[in-house]
């Protein structure tokens, strides 16, 4: 499941005119999906603080969470298009709004050992190279598909990523592509 979304992702990452080589496919990959999982991971979260009576604070403002600008859904489940933001507004949004929201994490503690320091740091080092918002929205739209919520699912994104990032050493050496007339 993942290989496949994965291959997805790159052909589309292949025809935006921003992303150069796999070096870029698997930072730009990897940016959406932390994104996804941080998403699934926080409502495990508030799911377990409900059962336990507690009340969870969510690390990620309301406007900021996946449900909100990467996949708003309606009433039926599947993608709201009269909410959702595409072409050049999702470009906009995400170079930015999400991506100096997410950099100033950093700024709010002092104790790199936490999530929010992490995230801020992530974010601050990181940017985003889909020029097309028309292709990104098909992106947020196979992530949104994958599960992440079993270790079996976590083991195989880990596998996946670890072959992948064994592509980039080949890719770092001749990342651009060659035409032999």
């Amino acid at each position: 499941m993942f290989e496949q979304t994965f291959k997805n992702i790159d052909d589309i990452l292949f025809k935006d005119s921003g992303a150069d080589s796999e070096l870029d496919y698997i930072g730009q990959t990897s940016w959406i999906m932390f994104l996804r999982y941080l998403d699934e991971l926080e409502l495990d979260k508030a799911d377990e603080a409900e059962l336990e009576g507690r009340k969870y604070s969510y690390i990620i403002d309301p406007e900021y969470r996946w449900g909100a600008w990467a996949m708003p859904k309606g009433s039926d489940g599947k993608l709201d298009h009269h909410v959702a933001l595409t072409g050049k507004d999702l470009v906009e949004f995400v170079d930015t709004k999400l991506f100096a929201y997410m950099a100033s994490f950093k700024e709010r503690t002092d104790n790199p050992q936490t999530i929010e320091y992490k995230i801020g740091e992530i974010f601050s080092e990181l940017g985003n190279k889909i020029q097309s918002g028309y292709g990104l929205r098909e992106i947020l739209e196979l992530a949104d598909t994958l599960p992440f919520r079993s270790h079996t699912d976590k083991h195989e994104l880990s596998h996946l990523y670890e072959s992948k990032i064994k592509n980039m050493g080949n890719a770092g050496r001749n990342g651009g592509q060659y035409y032999t007339p």
